[in-house]
């Protein structure tokens, strides 16, 4: 069962914590309606998300046995046998389907979309160099769309900016990461990027992160929220975050995974719930 939660990847569903970004910015966490649509919808994107997570192990499962760390994934080290990993993927696919559909139809259109972008990634687009990470920041996008426009909600265009920027940000850090901490070997794309090419995308994502946002927060439609005039004051904070994201990925030598850079170090951690808490206190 343990080898089985750690083929869910259950840690990696906090990325899913961008289906609720529109119910938090669009002021309707407290509409019952709103609120149990952007819950199915955030269930429907963590079953998916291990989905692909099943279908990608079992299709790198040869490769990862040579990588130093992920040969002791739960199907390279035979801890979960290949044909319960298909049987596990077929359930996730049918419970995933039937709770998208509950949240909206459109909500299961942007699953379907972000499933089949998914093994389009893990069965050949993920060779493509910058192409990889934008499909990964797309499906941070759509998760923010089904959170939306899926359940109703019409999405701050600054937002969207914004969203796409950071997750770039992120993908850019994670891929000079794993080119300075892994061999070249195992993710073939790595060949065609160099810590130089990804120190200048890092650099541009990372200012356009910081003005996308502060201009979300002096938008006119941002403006006319209640208390919306405040938000520009968790601008530092924002920035902090940042910095901070910036100096593990340099002097601690992270980014590899996003995810867990952020309970691992505290200072990020407690950037991430002060942000989340005034900017609850704010808007709502």
């Amino acid at each position: 069962m343990k080898s089985v939660i750690r083929l869910l990847r259950p840690a990696h569903w906090i990325k899913n914590g961008f289906v609720l970004v529109g119910l938090l910015f669009g002021r309707a966490i407290f509409k019952p309606d709103m609120l149990l649509s952007a819950t199915f919808a955030f269930t429907a994107f963590c079953l998916i998300a291990s989905f692909v997570y099943v279908i990608n192990d079992l299709a790198d499962s040869e490769a990862d046995r040579r990588h130093p760390l992920k040969k002791h994934r739960p199907i390279a080290s035979g801890a979960v046998s290949v044909s319960k990993a298909k049987i596990l993927g077929v359930f996730l696919l049918t419970v995933a389907l039937p709770l998208a559909w509950l949240a909206g139809p459109v909500v299961l259109g942007i699953v379907l979309i972000y499933g089949f972008m998914n093994l389009a990634y893990s069965f050949g687009l993920k060779h493509i160099v910058i192409l990889d990470v934008f499909i990964i920041a797309m499906g941070f996008m759509l998760r923010i769309l089904a959170g939306t426009i899926g359940i109703g909600i019409e999405p701050s265009k600054w937002l969207i900016v914004c969203g796409l920027m950071i997750t770039l940000f992120l993908g850019f850090a994670k891929r000079r990461a794993e080119l300075v901490q892994t061999s070249n070997d195992h993710r073939k794309v790595l060949e065609h990027y160099s810590v130089e090419l990804l120190d200048r995308f890092i650099s541009i994502m990372a200012s356009a992160t910081i003005i996308t946002y502060s201009l979300y927060t002096m938008a006119p439609e941002t403006l006319k929220q209640r208390h919306g005039d405040k938000l520009i004051y968790t601008s530092p904070i924002v920035i902090y975050g940042m910095f901070r994201y910036l100096y593990l990925v340099y002097q601690r030598k992270q980014g590899e995974d996003p995810t867990i850079d952020i309970f691992r170090d505290r200072h990020l951690l407690l950037a991430v719930l002060m942000w989340g808490v005034i900017t609850m206190a704010i808007l709502i």
